[in-house]
């Protein structure tokens, strides 16, 4: 079983089912930190001491206060840490439900496991922490089947694009934008077209509920 365990958490009633859990396998070396950066640090700082984290757990949101931080999200702390760890196991411990967030986490940031707060989360994570020490990935069924029945096929152009009708760019304004960015295809016709494809791809209507869509399953 892990040795040594860092959890990267800003609200303290949330820690509870982290430490049922820990408590459940039996883990006694475990450090709660509250900030991104200090979770970086501390990570780094064991390296250099010969004492380094074998498991990182993370939330995925932290609130802001008046201490001024580099790293505002989970998504940032993993990112550094995938730079100098990339062997490092890690467990994200969060509410998000967005499929195309945590298809994300796994493609891009590798991550090892996810676990969605919530009834009986402690159960849900000690049972990932055993999982993923032994090697697997850990995807939640609910996740996976949003996951696999969710349109993902669309390209950066596409999010471009999706983001700026979200911001009230007019199509002439999204083909002017186009073409000072060297953006292509960018006619009007072929950014209509896309339009079009987009709505038969997530079903939608018009392109509000396109919009509202897209904001739904992470992608905007």
């Amino acid at each position: 079983m892990f040795k040594k365990i860092l959890i990267a958490e800003d609200h303290e009633v949330r820690n509870l089912g982290v430490l049922k859990a820990l408590t459940e396998l039996q883990i006694e070396n475990f450090e709660f930190v509250s900030y991104c950066d200090e979770a970086l640090h501390k990570l780094l700082t064991a390296d250099a001491e010969g004492q380094a984290y074998d498991l990182l757990i993370t939330d995925l949101s932290f609130d802001k206060d008046h201490f001024r931080q580099e790293l505002t999200s989970g998504q940032e702390l993993i990112r550094e840490v995938r730079k100098s760890h990339p062997k490092l196991k890690i467990i994200v411990f969060s509410i998000e439900k967005k499929p195309k967030v945590i298809d994300d986490l796994f493609k891009n940031l590798l991550i090892n496991g996810f676990v969605s707060k919530g009834r009986n989360d402690s159960k849900e994570l000690r049972n990932t922490i055993k999982k993923v020490f032994e090697g697997e990935t850990v995807i939640p069924q609910e996740i996976l089947n949003s996951i696999r029945n969710t349109p993902f096929h669309i390209t950066e152009n596409d999010e471009l694009l999706l983001s700026l009708l979200a911001k009230g760019f007019s199509q002439s304004e999204i083909e002017s934008h186009f073409k000072q960015n060297k953006i292509s295809p960018n006619s009007k016709s072929s950014i209509e077209k896309r339009l079009n494809e987009l709505r038969d791809i997530f079903n939608a209507k018009n392109n509000i509920e396109l919009i509202v869509i897209c904001k739904d399953l992470g992608i905007l």
